[in-house]
């Protein structure tokens, strides 16, 4: 009988792989922790994965806690060391920890309002301060973002040293510094303390009202930025948007069930997905290590140029 029992069962799993990967990780995992990137106030962070973190936590059967980090090395460092186990990171942080520990994958990479899979940099002042595009920014002070923000540093520092400025000799800008995140950086500049920052956006839809997607629209939908006080000076070309990632040594059976529960998040809940995607993003695709190649590339040849 046991011989039997034995057979009948692998069969079954052999049948049904996915019926073997489904029942295995519950004993293995007894918590799923999802860190959230710096760049917005943390109130306004956790009341956006509220509704997210509760669904999660029903769909897997298990305690689903989220931490939100102060930067964004603080995520990049706990999913290195299994301190997390998910993110949305920014693409730039994705390669940056998949350079350190080549221990995360893509699941999900979200989709803008044409289907597309990327978005911009933009560079933003205010609308009063006499600055229509970069040429204009000589003597004058530039927020970017985070380190590891592609929109909020690496694209932008890119570009501008391809126009053959030096961002340390304080010889083009008057002051360059970090505002902590995309948030911070458009409330300095709507205070007056930089007179530039740089920021991510679907750079879609109606500049009037933020675009489709992106930290202006999220602000001007919180009724924290009206876009007339403010002008975009300068966009990027497209940059992948920031994958949903997980820790590669997570089970199978795990790692199916959140890429099956977040390709199914725009479908069943519209409403949680606008909020974590904040805006009219039209759903997900699957994403894979290539998507990132670029900016693996780019983040290789920073790390070599500093260390010369």
């Amino acid at each position: 009988m046991r011989r039997r029992g034995f057979t009948l069962l692998t069969l079954a799993s052999i049948a049904s792989p996915g019926l073997a990967l489904g029942q295995d990780w519950k004993g293995q995992v007894k918590e799923f922790r999802i860190g959230l990137l710096g760049g917005e106030n943390t109130q306004d962070r956790l009341k956006r994965y509220d509704s997210y973190q509760k669904l999660l936590q029903e769909k897997l059967g298990i305690p689903v806690k989220i931490f939100p980090a102060a930067d964004y090395a603080g995520v990049m460092q706990g999913l290195a060391a299994g301190q997390l186990d998910a993110t949305e990171f920014s693409p730039s942080a994705f390669a940056g920890t998949w350079l350190d520990c080549h221990c995360v994958e893509p699941v999900v990479v979200p989709q803008e309002k044409d289907g597309s899979i990327f978005y911009i940099a933009a560079m933003v002042v205010r609308k009063d301060a006499g600055i229509n595009s970069i040429d204009d920014m000589k003597g004058h002070s530039l927020a970017f973002t985070d380190p590891n923000s592609a929109s909020g540093y690496l694209i932008p520092s890119v570009t501008l040293r391809a126009k053959g400025i030096d961002l340390a000799d304080g010889k083009y800008f008057s002051r360059v510094g970090f505002s902590g995140g995309h948030e911070q950086g458009v409330v300095a500049v709507l205070n007056r303390q930089y007179d530039a920052c740089v920021v991510w956006t679907s750079g879609q839809g109606d500049e009037s009202t933020g675009f489709t997607r992106g930290v202006l629209r999220s602000m001007v939908d919180k009724g924290m930025l009206k876009m007339a006080d403010v002008k975009v000076i300068w966009k990027s070309d497209k940059v992948p948007n920031g994958p949903w990632t997980v820790r590669s040594a997570l089970p199978a059976g795990l790692k199916q069930e959140f890429h099956d529960f977040m390709r199914d998040l725009p479908l069943s809940h519209k409403d949680i997905y606008d909020s974590i995607e904040q805006g009219t993003g039209v759903g997900y695709e699957d994403a894979t290590l290539d998507i990132y190649k670029g900016m693996i590339a780019l983040r290789e040849a920073e790390r070599g140029a500093n260390r010369r």
